[in-house]
């Protein structure tokens, strides 16, 4: 089994992604409906092998969680879909059985060693690791950790899951996802701009759903920014205005995509996104009204 596919250094703050997932997966006409119909081809040059997939015509994206180590604390960012989750309505996520865990130990960490879950928001591929099934019952993954959302995105997904009709999959998400780890009191929500040590900041970002938060990490005059789903894909920097299909709230998700990304080309932030190929991350650079990217 091979090391994680990237590592990164924020200043002092050691930054890897743990990888579960990464492949062809969605065609653009269904992940970025409004996605102009000569984008492909004009960003060919950059997007073919590592961001699409000529062949199958298809984006290549997958699914990891960011791991944060600094002085005081070791952060997921995110927990991706998870094994053996029953997924009726997402064929590519369910009961799936992937290396996750060991690929965690090959980067030098059990899930005894996470202190701090960050979930951006509660979505089923941010959620999944939150907990494994144990002898027939869901328990909480990382037993050590505090687990973070927002409150707004908590009431949310309560909220869907308890529905006379719930969406697709949103109320087995609460039970073998959130609800194993709220009733073991791992679970802490968070309302407005909360700082989890000095240097890391988890901001409101709401949009794409109405809880959404990222994480900003700076340290030795450098700056990351972990941006969730604000970009499911590197295309939504070149078209800010292109939402993907899951965004819950158009309008914010256009608006709030807009400041993060203003915000990212003028601090030099890396943005690093959950779903994007590799190298996974990229400077974002302004550009007459929209923006393009630098690779890191």
């Amino acid at each position: 089994m091979s090391v994680p596919a990237s590592s990164f250094s924020c200043g002092s703050i050691g930054v890897m992604r743990i990888k579960e997932t990464l492949g062809a997966a969605f065609p653009p006409a269904h992940l970025l409906p409004d996605l102009p119909a000569d984008a492909i081809e004009r960003h060919m040059g950059w997007l073919a092998p590592s961001h699409y997939d000529p062949a199958k015509r298809r984006f290549v994206m997958g699914t990891h969680s960011w791991l944060l180590r600094t002085k005081h604390h070791t952060i997921l960012v995110d927990t991706c879909i998870g094994n053996h989750k029953p997924r009726p309505n997402s064929p590519g996520f369910y009961d799936l059985e992937l290396p996750y865990i060991e690929r965690l130990a090959h980067a030098g960490y059990k899930p005894e060693d996470i202190d701090l879950v960050l979930c951006t928001h509660l979505h089923v591929d941010h959620v999944g690791w939150n907990t494994q099934l144990r002898n027939g019952r869901w328990v909480p993954t990382f037993p050590n950790a505090k687990v973070l959302c927002s409150k707004a995105e908590l009431v949310s997904a309560e909220a869907k899951a308890n529905a006379d009709r719930p969406g697709e999959d949103d109320r087995a998400i609460w039970q073998d996802s959130l609800l194993p780890v709220l009733e073991a009191g791992q679970l802490q929500t968070i309302t407005g701009a909360h700082a989890i040590e000095d240097g890391l900041l988890v901001e409101p970002t709401p949009g794409h759903t109405p809880g959404h938060v990222v994480l900003r990490a700076e340290s030795g005059g450098q700056r990351m920014l972990f941006a969730g789903d604000l970009c499911h894909h590197p295309l939504q920097v070149y078209y800010p205005d292109v939402n993907s299909r899951f965004c819950e709230h158009a309008e914010g998700a256009r608006a709030t995509r807009r400041r993060i990304l203003a915000d990212c080309a003028e601090s030099g932030a890396l943005f690093a996104p959950a779903h994007w190929g590799p190298p996974h991350a990229a400077r974002v650079k302004a550009n007459a009204g929209s923006f393009s990217l630098n690779w890191a």
